[in-house]
């Protein structure tokens, strides 16, 4: 079955009109919960609903504009797709946004909502969507629309090469190069960056967020390319700064990082720097991690894996019989044994406890007799 078009109430409702009331900082919320009908036009979910499979069977499917707005709101607040599940239920703003007041069960599954993003990125829909929200805050004056284009921009949600930008993912390297030093010199890493950032005449390294800092109109290909040229003119001025530099050695390695994006990403043949057009082969599209490739781990680093969607690996299946299994704390929302005639005959393991890790410490297996089959959807180790 199709899914259908999601017609959700245009009037803020007396209870949603409390909540918005009460909104002293997030204006987002307020924005998409008074403009989502203008955004979501039955064009546009007509687009939308193309990415999802038509099936006759299981429960009906969920609304792809109320996915897509969900995305949209992930992206710029930063949450994980687990925090996305508990907001719709906690969060009185994002049930505002959703059409979901009150609501104690979630609108969606976090599966669903992984399953659509895949879609939507491969479908190239992510960049219509952030398109959209972005022209209808400047149309309606209703949120900062550069403001929302550097958030979404630099969000790590949408992968495909798009972790960092290439002009976020420059200045990521070279505020990480300016954060060595501070180190080594025993100043905060905030503080720090900060002093050595106006030290080296690059003061827009200080911020999270070199897009953001440059404040520039990004849809005007002039201002993109006098923004790039500024961003090159920081990497040749961090790197007179570094030398000589105590702790110099790991600077320079993030530098080279830093003229490694400049290399596969910028034009230096014309006139004056531009954006190349396409993705150069093997794009590096991270700092923290070189092997990352468009938002997952390079295949060629772990030979021989399956990846699902959402780039996490699947483990590979084994013939015979297991004789034991562990089922992390921190997964087994997302998995389930019992399906397809499994048979658990034994002791499962213990729950454990909330220490040790950041979702519960890893409690100790207790031997199983015989496990016929164990289905996995999300991370059971046999």
């Amino acid at each position: 079955m199709r899914p259908e078009a999601w017609r959700p109430p245009v009037a803020p409702l007396a209870a949603e009109q409390a909540v918005i009331k009460e909104v002293r900082r997030a204006k987002l919320f307020v924005f998409l919960r008074l403009h989502r009908h203008e955004l979501f036009d039955e064009q546009f979910q007509a687009e939308l609903a193309q990415v999802c499979a038509d099936s006759g069977k299981g429960q009906p499917p969920v609304p792809p504009a109320l996915l897509a707005l969900a995305t949209i709101v992930q992206a710029y607040t930063g949450v994980s797709d687990d925090e996305v599940i508990e907001a719709t239920v906690m969060d009185r703003r994002w049930q505002l946004v959703l059409d979901c007041m009150g609501a104690d069960h979630a609108p969606f599954s976090k599966g669903t909502l992984v399953g659509f993003r895949a879609r939507l990125v491969a479908a190239d829909l992510d960049r219509r969507l952030v398109e959209r929200t972005v022209a209808l805050a400047e149309t309606t004056q209703g949120f900062g629309a550069r403001a929302l284009r550097a958030a979404l921009d630099s969000s790590p949600l949408w992968g495909a090469g798009r972790v960092e930008d290439t002009i976020n993912l420059m200045g990521h390297a070279l505020r990480k190069a300016l954060g060595v030093i501070a180190a080594v010199q025993g100043r905060g890493q905030a503080a720090g960056i900060a002093v050595l950032a106006e030290q080296a005449g690059v003061p827009q390294l200080a911020a999270s967020s070199l897009k953001a800092a440059l404040d520039r109109d990004w849809d005007d290909p002039a201002a993109r390319d006098l923004a790039l040229a500024e961003v090159l003119g920081c990497l040749e001025a961090v790197e007179a700064f570094l030398a000589g530099a105590a702790g110099g050695d790991a600077a320079r390695a993030l530098v080279a990082v830093a003229h490694q994006v400049r290399d596969q990403d910028v034009d230096l043949d014309g006139p004056a720097p531009s954006l190349r057009r396409g993705v150069a082969k093997d794009r590096r599209v991270s700092v923290e991690d070189g092997q990352m490739r468009h938002g997952r781990k390079s295949r060629s680093a772990l030979p021989g894996r399956s990846w699902r969607a959402d780039g996490r690996p699947v483990a590979p299946r084994r013939a015979g019989l297991a004789r034991e299994a562990y089922v992390a704390p921190s997964l087994r929302r997302g998995c389930f044994l019992g399906a397809c005639g499994c048979l658990l005959a034994g002791k499962v393991p213990r729950s454990g406890n909330s220490s040790g890790r950041r979702h519960g410490a890893v409690p100790q297996a207790q031997p199983a007799r015989r496990l016929r089959m164990v289905w996995t959807t999300g991370g059971i180790g046999v």
